[in-house]
């Protein structure tokens, strides 16, 4: 039996964009005395001169729900016309019930779908995929997409692979009905078999009885800096290249980039590798961010609507990539002028 569908086509876009960066700016010179470095060798090998950490007080849902009220009110919308909540993040410390399900009962949203998605940087991504689909096939109309991360939480400060790259924050978008497309096919993948080169390893991997305590247990964030590298230059360019001509586009339809804000050596590499021409704009949040994993791309997209208002409803290409080792990305119109 044919199931009828009597929801009027219609395509999908990004309606507003919101963000949250905890108040404390923290610069390198805060971190280089325990791993024996410099704020030169930091900037020279990342790009990152300052991060933001949330105080222990702040919560990955605190910072949310702040980014959330923001996207919502940019819409034109109340929280009440929120009819799906997703939320990417590695960094909500507890399994069940759902860093969505809480944002979505401090919003006052009732009756919402909510759930979580936990694919690291590219978690972002894979939900502006999944909400642009939920939207066009008609279970969907007004979808809030969190990307929301408190890292500070899970980093070993003696570690110098992870300890001064990454950062806490937000950022929110809506995605809900378009009169035309606006939101490309999203492109996602991954390579399994490197999947631990980024990886959330629990402390007593390494216990030793009568030093270790109970307190030290808890998971921290590990990297295999070099592999991470090589892949994301050497494989998210070809994802980069995929996903401009899945969207029917060229390099020269792009306006801006914003990549996962890993690393500005990545960022400068890709832009190269894709062959995007000098009148693209690149997103390089990293500098006074850090990496944000699940928040990066709409942190960053927030930050260079800031700084050049000309890019309102102009293409952009954004990529995802981390833990995993996975991937996803798509070309989007960026949201309008705000409303409010």
């Amino acid at each position: 039996m044919a199931i009828i569908n009597n929801i009027p086509a219609r395509d999908s876009r990004i309606l507003s964009v919101g963000a949250h960066r905890p108040a404390r700016v923290v610069p390198n010179s805060e971190l280089i005395d325990r791993i024996d470095s410099s704020d030169e060798w930091i900037r020279q090998r990342t790009g990152i001169e300052t991060r933001h950490w949330a105080g222990p007080e702040e919560t990955v849902v605190d910072m949310a729900v702040a980014a959330s009220k923001i996207a919502i009110k940019r819409a034109g919308l109340v929280p009440q016309d929120i009819d799906t909540v997703i939320f990417a993040t590695i960094t909500y410390p507890y399994q069940t019930p759902s860093a969505s399900t809480e944002v979505a009962a401090r919003l006052e949203i009732k009756n919402a779908a909510a759930f979580d998605i936990g694919a690291a940087c590219a978690g972002f991504s894979y939900s502006v995929g999944l909400a642009s689909d939920m939207v066009r096939s008609g279970s969907a109309t007004n979808v809030l997409v969190i990307g929301g991360e408190k890292i500070s939480d899970f980093l070993d400060l003696d570690d110098r692979g992870t300890s001064f790259i990454f950062g806490d924050g937000a950022g929110a978008v809506v995605v809900g009905p378009s009169d035309h497309v606006a939101i490309g096919p999203t492109v996602m993948g991954s390579d399994v078999q490197n999947r631990e080169a980024i990886a959330m390893l629990p402390s007593w991997i390494d216990f030793k009885p009568g030093v270790n305590s109970a307190e030290t247990m808890w998971p921290v964030l590990h990297q295999e800096g070099q592999k991470v590298f090589r892949w994301a230059v050497y494989e998210i360019a070809k994802v980069g290249k995929e996903i401009i001509a899945k969207s029917g586009l060229t390099p020269m339809d792009i306006d801006a980039f914003i990549p996962h804000q890993a690393n500005e050596r990545i960022i400068e590499s890709l832009t190269k590798s894709m062959e995007l021409p000098d009148s693209v704009i690149v997103a390089r949040d990293i500098r006074t961010t850090g990496n944000t994993s699940a928040a990066s791309i709409p942190l960053a997209m927030d930050a260079l609507l800031a700084e050049h208002p000309e890019l309102h409803g102009k293409n952009a290409l954004l990529i995802g990539f981390g833990a995993g080792l996975v991937y996803a990305g798509q070309v989007v119109e960026l949201p309008p002028v705000p409303k409010n």
